[in-house]
């Protein structure tokens, strides 16, 4: 059975067992921690309310992905930016979509949230298609949008309202 779990410090050793076997995969497109200090200061950034992360579960311990809400905007706005990733040998079955609607889902009621926004390198096509499954819309181009890997990439800016949201 699959599930979602906001990310903590019990989480460690799952999640630093599948950043390693899973360098091959994220190398081009996202760096997540790989080290007992790195996954320390993400849990602290993630503690809180402007920041959420969750893993995706799946038979209670095997970690499938991390998805997180970013930089949370109340007010006017309620609204946040998705990151996500998923490991090996997980990637590509169809579990990280599951992983997603659970997040949303939680974006949309639990936490209120009227749009969320996933920004994805125009050449990164199976993390596109998953928004696009999701129902997330093209919106743009951000050119020299993110600093990955110390350069400068171009973005594609999808984004979903709870009004087109469909669990």
């Amino acid at each position: 059975m699959l599930s979602v779990q906001r990310l903590h410090l019990g989480h460690t050793e799952l999640f630093l067992e599948a950043v390693a076997r899973s360098a091959s995969l994220h190398d081009q497109w996202v760096s997540p921690p790989s080290t007992l200090d790195g996954f320390s200061e993400l849990v602290k950034r993630y503690s809180g309310d402007r920041n959420i992360s969750y893993v995706g579960v799946q038979d209670k311990s095997d970690l499938i992905g991390c998805i997180n809400l970013n930089e949370i905007v109340r007010g006017a706005f309620q609204s946040a930016f998705l990151g996500f990733y998923a490991f090996v040998p997980f990637a590509g079955r169809g579990l990280m979509k599951q992983a997603m609607q659970l997040v949303l889902t939680e974006a949309f009621t639990t936490l209120g949230l009227h749009r969320v926004e996933a920004n994805i390198q125009p050449a990164n096509e199976q993390s596109k298609r998953l928004v696009q499954s999701l129902g997330f819309r093209l919106e743009g181009l951000s050119p020299r949008y993110l600093n990955i890997g110390g350069r400068w990439c171009d973005h594609e800016r999808y984004a979903i309202t709870v009004e087109e949201w469909s669990p």
